[in-house]
């Protein structure tokens, strides 16, 4: 993997908002990327989560027109839980301290991974952000986005509104099926010009939570496959908003509590720890 970053790169994330790293996996490591992740989404057989009945496409509380959000891309969350080859990829140190050094905090701690797959002729993933949908606020939050297949202007590549992720807030206004829902929320932003991240398979992308994003729709006959991750940094506590986690878990949690369980977020660099795995 190529994990170490320039000045400049990190320089350019934290006023962007985003960052391409280009042949982020060599031929090798992507291919086992692929392999794992196409081996534990059929081990789920559909399934959201783990533990859970809920099938991707459906309603899952979240995004609730189940017949649009199930032809925007198939998700399924947590595949380190469920599978020990992405659980490798996932908890690799090399990925936390990378995320550590982009913005600048000390542990990172994984939110939760997920695969999303674009089917052929997929619905566009409106504009949106991320962090208000988690369990804990931190406008440092971030995201890395892996490309398994080459994501290309034609079957639904990423796109970001620059810097915009200095000015958005923790409100959230969802995913809409019209694009431009989010602007009735950030209407400073709708004369913005977005920038479109194609990108090779085996190159990946990192977005700070909070960063206006969105992807096209697939206009081909192909698939476009994805992994991802979320992290959050050591310390970051419960805000009341349940997302991925258990109503067990829920139940167990006040507002203020450490997300700090690391069968749940393990806790994958620190500069004073010694991770777990």
């Amino acid at each position: 993997m190529k994990t170490l970053l320039t000045q400049e790169q990190i320089q350019s994330y934290q006023q962007d908002g985003y960052l391409l790293v280009e042949d982020f996996l060599n031929q090798e490591e992507l291919s086992f990327w692929r392999q794992s992740v196409t081996d534990a989404v059929e081990q789920r057989g559909g399934k959201k989560f783990p533990g859970k009945e809920t099938k991707t496409g459906k309603d899952d509380g979240i995004n609730k027109d189940a017949d649009y959000y199930g032809k925007v891309f198939d998700q399924m969350l947590n595949l380190w839980q469920t599978n020990e080859k992405v659980k490798q990829i996932m908890l690799d140190e090399r990925l936390g301290k990378m995320v550590a050094e982009l913005v600048g905090w000390d542990g990172t701690r994984i939110w939760h991974d997920q695969a999303l797959v674009k089917r052929p002729w997929a619905n566009p993933t409106s504009w949106h952000l991320d962090t208000p949908f988690w369990s804990f606020s931190d406008k440092r939050a971030l995201s890395i986005w892996v490309a398994l297949d080459d994501a290309t202007y034609q079957n639904g590549c990423l796109y970001f509104i620059p810097s915009s992720y200095h000015h958005t807030t923790f409100e959230n206004p969802g995913i809409g099926k019209n694009m431009d829902a989010i602007f009735e929320f950030y209407p400073q932003f709708i004369n913005s010009k977005s920038v479109a991240v194609p990108m090779k398979a085996g190159s990946c992308s990192f977005h700070n939570g909070l960063t206006i994003h969105g992807a096209g729709a697939n206009m081909t006959n192909g698939f476009r496959r994805a992994m991802t991750c979320a992290y959050m940094p050591d310390g970051a506590v419960f805000n009341g908003i349940q997302n991925i986690l258990s109503d067990e878990q829920v139940a167990k949690l006040k507002i203020g509590d450490l997300l700090n369980d690391d069968e749940q977020n393990p806790l994958i660099y620190s500069k004073s720890k010694v991770p777990l795995y």
